[in-house]
């Protein structure tokens, strides 16, 4: 033992601990490690967040490539292959935690990056924060993507046939701009442009130009909406149309083929559209009037609404005060009740329908009939008429039957219970006057008849009215309401000697019909 302690007397050969090599292989191993983070900044085995995104063309794009958002990098490109079931390439894209979210609506570009940089780089727009989010290998559709135009592509879109097809679009332009059309050409033209060149008819609707900006330009803020969040939310909309639409080609190529055949339809019935566009500005001025009348309407519209509010209020109430009377009345309206009463109606209803028919007929009769009583033969009995004698007073003649009717009720009263009688008072004068041949059977002209005689006390003025020598005519087709009204105090005096004052009109030969009296 030394005096600084004890001392190891073993051969360094014999001594145990960690080889040399297996320390440095350790060191260069923890070294290249930190190397190789500190460059690749990424953990070795782990795929992390991935994306696929399908592009038309990725020529210009490496593995490795980087890929940013706004300038700054968030991942890297991972791997580029061919899509199997078309001429696409899939881009696999490894993308940092710092870069999420990716929504669905996100947009992809493959974009060159600065001279000094070389390559290309892909550009990420991460989409709108309303729409949902990308999950770990979902795939962005080629819809979304977009590649580079690169200056070959530039130039051998100018090829030798699209440049003279450039030519020929510019000739055919210019020409027809200075192309006098004929009057065949102006057929189905609106009469304004006739005869004038494609440059003189421009010109000639530049005139309507500011109308129409002035018209765009309300129709612009019009779509610009009333709330905010408007505009964004039409395009949102939009969005989910186009995505649906993208989501199902073949309705896609449908639609398209059925707008091809709409189009094809409006071109043949062209003359009708343009007449109808023609018509439009009428129309629309007609559907503001409308419109305006429509809006004035409202204000009694709603005042309306608030004063059936109670009654609206009420009707459940109503609906079930109005359910007993729907129980008695099914019993009613039930097939026994109801087929019974329907038989029981049925005969009636054959004789009220005959009854009906036949009023049909009888209704202008009736008419007739009582048009004669209320125009002709009440004013009659009301006329009065003008007795000559001083000691009586002028009575409406219909009183006058009505007095008869008193005189001949008297004849007939029973005073005494034995039966009526008729009293006579008898008198006489040397005045003597006759009838004509009173008797006989009516009609029979070889019937002769009696002859009466009385002994007035002065001598008779004579009959009134006169005994007519004809019949009046009777005219069976004349309504008689159409008649005039009699002229009752007309009537002439008949002659004094009586004869044939009271001769019975049975035997008067017919007067002929006048012509006022068909």
């Amino acid at each position: 033992m030394s005096r600084f302690g004890r001392t190891d007397t073993r051969l360094r050969k014999e001594r145990t601990g960690a080889n040399p090599l297996t320390v440095g292989f350790v060191v260069l191993l923890l070294m290249g490690i930190g190397t190789y983070f500190g460059f690749t900044k990424d953990i070795p085995f782990t795929a992390g967040y991935q994306l696929e995104a399908v592009f038309k063309s990725a020529n210009s794009i490496r593995n490795g490539s980087p890929v940013r958002i706004a300038g700054v990098n968030i991942g890297k490109v991972e791997s580029v292959k061919r899509d199997p079931d078309s001429d696409a390439a899939i881009v696999t894209l490894n993308i940092q935690d710092k870069g999420l979210p990716i929504h669905k609506d996100a947009t992809m570009k493959i974009r060159p990056r600065i001279f000094l940089e070389g390559n290309f780089y892909v550009e990420v727009e991460p989409g709108t924060p309303s729409a949902p989010t990308l999950d770990s290998g979902d795939t962005v559709p080629m819809t979304q993507t977009s590649e580079p135009v690169q200056l070959d592509q530039v130039l051998t879109a100018l090829q030798s046939d699209t440049r003279e097809d450039l030519q020929a679009l510019l000739e055919g332009y210019g020409e027809a701009l200075t192309y006098e059309p004929t009057a065949a050409d102006d057929v189905g033209h609106d009469p304004e442009v006739h005869g004038l060149t494609g440059a003189e008819a421009l010109n000639k609707a530049s005139q309507y130009a500011a109308p129409a900006f002035r018209d765009s330009a309300i129709v612009q803020d019009a779509f610009l909406g009333t709330e905010r969040h408007d505009l964004s939310n039409v395009v949102a909309g939009l969005g989910r149309v186009s995505k649906a639409l993208d989501s199902d080609e073949r309705s896609l190529q449908d639609l398209v083929t059925n707008f091809n055949l709409t189009m094809a339809i409006f071109a043949g019935e062209a003359v009708n559209l343009r007449t109808t566009i023609r018509l439009l500005p009428g129309v629309l001025n007609t559907a503001n009037d409308a419109l305006d009348s429509l809006n004035a309407a409202f204000p009694s519209t709603r005042a309306f609404a608030r004063e059936i509010i109670p009654g609206v209020r009420e009707t459940p109430a109503t609906i079930d005060a109005f359910f007993p009377w729907l129980d008695q009345a099914r019993p009613l309206l039930s097939e026994a009740e109801l087929r019974g009463l329907v038989s029981d109606l049925r005969p009636a209803t054959n004789d009220l329908a005959r009854v009906t028919d036949a009023t049909i007929d009888l209704l202008p009769q009736a008419n007739r009939v009582s048009q004669c009583f209320s125009k002709v033969i009440f004013p009659t009995g009301d006329v009065k008429i003008q007795d000559t004698d001083a000691l009586t007073t002028d009575e409406e003649n219909y009183k006058e039957f009505w007095y008869a009717m008193v005189g001949l009720a008297g004849e007939g009263q029973n005073f005494d219970g034995n039966g009526p009688y008729v009293r006579f008072q008898t008198g006489g004068g040397s005045q003597t006057i006759s009838t004509g041949d009173v008797g006989g059977a009516v009609g029979d002209e070889s019937a002769v008849g009696d002859t009466l005689f009385a002994n007035p006390g002065a001598q008779p003025i004579g009959t009134r009215p006169a005994y007519p020598r004809l019949r009046p005519p009777y005219n069976p087709e004349k309504d008689c309401h159409t008649n005039t009204l009699p002229d009752l105090n007309s009537a002439r005096t008949g002659e004094p000697d009586g004869a044939g004052s009271t001769a019975r009109s049975a035997g008067l030969p017919q007067a002929p019909l006048q012509e006022e009296g068909k």
